[in-house]
């Protein structure tokens, strides 16, 4: 691990102030730490924010929720507010790492944790997104974890968050605070796809700090899954996990969100998928259309072509958890 300054400020301004491009926000440090522990990212300053003001869960003037960036994922899954209103998001986060990180890792830092990628993490191999231009063994090598979807030439990685996936599907609101002002990014496009610069994974610049997550009103409770595919029962990456709420009235689906993890660099949407479902009763036959829509581009490797029809059992089974109950947060190959 290089040698690195240590700051702790005592306000939000204070700490954007020390922000610079070879500095790095901490809170949790549950993925941070292990980062500079392998040598994979060697920032020269911390600046430790867990003692700033956000760490609040209120609601807002149209009904929803702000959610403050240090709330724990743990504070965060048990709040009554999320139980009651989002219980998605509260399926997800349970869903995802261990009790004792969830104790300690962050909303904010929920977001912004790096790919899982193991040659990301193995600084003796090449990694485009470690170091631009090095090149992608993934490609052609162990990939069994990777990207079938929204991956490029340079990148096969996939986000590892449980969180995000129900966060898109719910359509949240990141807000962020940089040295100018504070500025909200509609959560499809806070994360990016990987192109020809995946050592970008997200739209923030060095300087901005996010500090609050935004929910809209809650319209999914009644009729929600989430669902995640993986090796073992505990403390393991999704290989597919399936975020689904339908808003159902008289026997049809009157709106519906979708979202996979596992398969892509971001949380993965299409809105065709979710209007194939709008209008009609909820059946086996319709949410296997709907499966087919949300994987039409997807492009397997060498060692991940199970994914496809594994997260098309999985988005079939998470839509009719959600439209007809017995609601499954978790589930092995």
């Amino acid at each position: 691990m290089n040698p690195f300054s240590y700051h702790k400020p005592t306000t939000i301004n204070e700490a954007i102030n020390l922000a610079n491009l070879t500095s790095r926000f901490i809170a949790g440090g549950t993925n941070l730490v292990d980062l500079m522990k392998e040598n994979v990212v060697r920032p020269k300053r911390l600046i430790d924010i867990s003692g700033l003001p956000l760490q609040a869960i209120e609601a807002t003037a149209n009904g929803g929720l702000r959610i403050g960036a240090l709330v724990s994922n743990s504070e965060l899954a048990w709040h009554p507010l999320i139980e009651q209103g989002y219980p998605l998001l509260s399926q997800a986060i349970l869903a995802g790492a261990s009790a004792q990180l969830r104790n300690m890792a962050t909303t904010g830092g929920n977001l912004l944790q790096r790919t899982r990628c193991q040659y990301f993490y193995d600084t003796g191999t090449p990694c485009n997104k470690r170091e631009p231009g090095s090149g992608c063994p993934a490609r052609t090598g162990l990939n069994r974890m990777h990207a079938i979807l929204g991956a490029s030439a340079a990148c096969v990685a996939t986000h590892p968050s449980d969180m995000c996936v129900a966060l898109a599907a719910l359509e949240a609101v990141i807000h962020v605070q940089g040295p100018r002002d504070e500025r909200q990014i509609a959560f499809a496009d806070f994360h990016r796809l990987p192109g020809d610069a995946p050592e970008r994974d997200n739209h923030l610049s060095d300087d901005e700090l996010v500090v609050a997550i935004e929910l809209p009103p809650p319209d999914f409770a009644a009729h929600c899954s989430y669902l995640k595919v993986r090796d073992r029962a505990s403390y393991a990456f999704a290989l597919v996990s399936v975020a689904a709420g339908l808003k159902i009235k008289g026997g049809i689906i009157e709106d519906a969100r979708l979202a996979l993890g596992g398969v892509a660099h971001k949380p993965w949407r299409e809105a065709t998928a979710e209007q194939v479902l709008k209008g009609h009763a909820p059946s086996e036959a319709l949410f296997t259309q709907a499966a087919r829509v949300l994987l039409q581009g997807a492009r397997p490797l060498s060692h991940n072509g199970f994914k496809v029809p594994l997260a098309q059992r999985a988005i079939v089974r998470a839509l009719s958890e959600a439209a007809f109950g017995n609601t499954y947060a978790g589930a092995t190959p």
